[in-house]
Parts: structure tokens; sequence; C-alpha cells
């Protein structure tokens, strides 16, 4: 589950890490009523669950309340990586004399939580390992212990050179550990934490993640959940019993079983094509899930086409094909459907299957190669 950025900064004050006043804003209108007259130099920045919004124009300074609202005006219904903009942070700008990065992750190379952090603040982290990686401290967090002073103050002193500075942000690493721990995080991190001229110190940027599988025991976090189209297709399918991961791809998979799913995905991306999701309908033999499959899987614009893999175990695959027939009768659609059975009963299934004209095969290689090819037609 991801929140937006004015949502962990609240979540920062909470916690003591310190950020500057800003206001969450709806409208031009909204803008108009909270924003003080006061000629304080303020930044306009769209929230909405995606990167790169200043380099897509979501992110622009403004020198007086009038400004903020012309700028407020530019952002808000902006369409920024597929979302639109509903709602801008106006808050209080700072002088910055450095920025850094830090924040934490669960690493699985480490497999424990890692605090990593950056002298090169302002960018995407992704971008600076990529290009620099030598320039980003990890240290791996004993779960026992947690972040011990000495790790907090080493990095800080890394990070900063200078013994007073390292204290402050040492503090600030703590409670950020202390906060991704409370809260079942997944991903916390401040880009950038800046140094003024002043000699003050602003978390004046924040994301968070969260584990959804924890969100049963963080009803505070859970009720921040702006729920987009795609992540409540995932809840959807969940609460049917269906495991379901939207991807970027344009051919739908279904499958039965978590492993089958992967292979079926690589053997995709073996052959040239991109997988529009993971879908796993489980080892139940009932028909009701490949409908609700069949739905989601052609709910998504991008799906070009569709490879159905079943490798019959528990479940059966007459069974699969009875459920696609009846989705057929209550879908019509255009998009080219590729079947490959195997295992109980897949003779069956592939003899009901016989009448609707959808390619079967035996191999999930021709299958794949088969789904691609059509994709294209």
């Amino acid at each position: 589950m991801k929140i937006h950025e004015y949502q962990a900064r609240d979540l920062f004050k909470v916690y003591g890490i310190p950020v500057p006043d800003g206001f969450l804003c709806y409208s031009v209108a909204d803008v108009r009523e909270k924003v003080p007259d006061d000629n304080q130099l303020r930044v306009v920045k769209a929230q909405v669950h995606a990167g790169g919004r200043g380099k897509a124009g979501g992110v622009k300074l403004a020198s007086s309340k009038a400004e903020a609202i012309e700028k407020a005006g530019l952002i808000l219904g902006m369409d920024i990586k597929g979302y639109r903009v509903g709602k801008v942070l106006v808050a209080n700008a700072v002088d910055i004399a450095r920025e850094f990065y830090v924040g934490l992750i669960n690493d699985r190379n480490s497999k424990t939580i890692t605090l990593m952090a950056s002298a090169e603040g302002g960018v995407e982290i992704e971008e600076v390992a990529r290009v620099s990686p030598e320039k980003i401290i990890k240290m791996p967090i004993n779960p026992v212990t947690g972040l011990m002073d000495w790790q907090a103050r080493s990095v800080a002193l890394k990070l900063l050179g200078d013994i007073k500075h390292a204290r402050i942000v040492a503090d600030i690493l703590q409670k950020l550990y202390k906060l991704y721990i409370d809260t079942d995080s997944s991903l916390a991190e401040i880009n950038p934490l800046v140094l003024t001229p002043g000699d003050e110190i602003w978390a004046i940027d924040g994301k968070m993640n969260f584990d959804d599988n924890a969100l049963y025991r963080q009803p505070k976090v859970l009720a921040m959940r702006e729920v987009t189209d795609d992540e409540q297709k995932e809840i959807d399918a969940h609460e049917k019993g269906l495991s379901y991961i939207k991807l970027d791809g344009s051919i739908g998979c279904m499958v039965n079983g978590a492993g089958l799913a992967m292979a079926t995905m690589d053997m995709i991306k073996l052959y040239g094509g991109e997988p529009a999701n993971f879908l796993d309908i489980g080892g139940s033999s009932n028909p009701q899930k490949v409908i609700d499959a069949m739905n989601i899987l052609l709910s998504d614009k991008n799906v070009k086409a569709v490879m159905i893999n079943i490798f019959g175990g528990i479940t059966r695959c007459d069974d699969v094909a009875r459920g696609l027939l009846t989705a057929l009768d209550q879908i019509k659609t255009d998009i080219p459907i590729v079947v490959r059975l195997s295992g109980t009963n897949a003779k069956e299934g592939l003899e009901l299957l016989k009448a609707t004209g959808l390619p079967t095969v035996s191999t999930m290689s021709e299958a794949a190669q088969k789904a691609i090819a059509l994709s294209k037609m």
C-alpha cells in the first residue's frame, strides 16, 4: 500500500521528524482560502502516486499567494503518468545548502531492514544506484537490537562530515526507524533531507509504502488508503480467492499455481512479449473463479491477447473449460484467447472447447508464441 507525500509528512510530524508547514488543497478556491498572504516562498506539489512529478511539471515554486493560486490552477487536473492530479500540497519552501537521501527498505539480499543514505539527495535513488552505486551507504539493521545509536551516528557522520549536524540527522534516522517498525512499512524515505544555510535540517519530501499483509493491525494506516482502479481490481480479486497483480504488458495470463504463473510470465518474456498481469486461480476447480478471472483480465484495456495455462492436479481442466465457456457467454470480446490444458481431465476440457474455435496448444512455449503473435494482429 502506498500513501501520498502529504500523508507521509503527517506521519513524520507525529514522530518528531522536522517538516516544513504546508496546506493540502483540493481546488484553487482551497488555495485562496487556506494559504496566508504573507509573501512566503512556497512550493506547489501535485499529490499523486507517481514519481517524476517535477519533470512532468507537477512541482512549481510560488513567491506569493497570487502565484500559488496561479500555479495550483496549472497543476490541478494534470495527468502525470496516468494519474489525474486532484489535490496539491502548498508547502513552505526552505533555502537549501545541501541535499541528502535517507531511507529504510526491506532488503532481500541481506534478509533484513537496511538503512540507505546518500549525499546525492533530490534525485531518484534508483538513478544514483545505476550511475554511482559507490555513493550509497548501506547499513543492515539487526532485527533484535534495532537501529543502534552508534550506527545512526556513523551513517550521519559519513553523510555530513561534522558531528554537530550528524547528531541531529542521527536522531532523525532513529525516529524514521521507529516509524518504519511501528507502522509495518516496506519503504520509508526522505528525499531530500536538506541542510539550510542557517544550519536547519528539514525533511522536505517523504515517501512511505506499507506491507499489505499487516494492514489488519494498522487501522490508522489503512484509513489513509486511496485506492486506484488497478488496486481496487487486486482487492476485488483477493476477495474472490484469486491472486492478481497488474503489470504493464499486453498478454493477459490466467494460470493455476504461483510457480506456474511465474514460469508462464518468464516464457512470455523469453519470446519477446510482456505479461499484463500475474493471475493465479489457485487449486480450486470452481468454474466461477475462471469467470471472475476472465472478467478481470478483459477489463484491462492494455490486454491484446489472453494466455490460459492450466496444469491440472487438484484443479480439473474440464471445470476450467466450463468456467471459460460461461465467461465467454457473459463477456462478448474480440480479444484472442490461447488455451493450454494439461493434466487432470485435460482431454475432456479440450473436447468442451472444441466448438468455440479457440486456439488450443499442448506446450507452454507454443502458448506463449501463439498469444504474442495474436496480440500483434
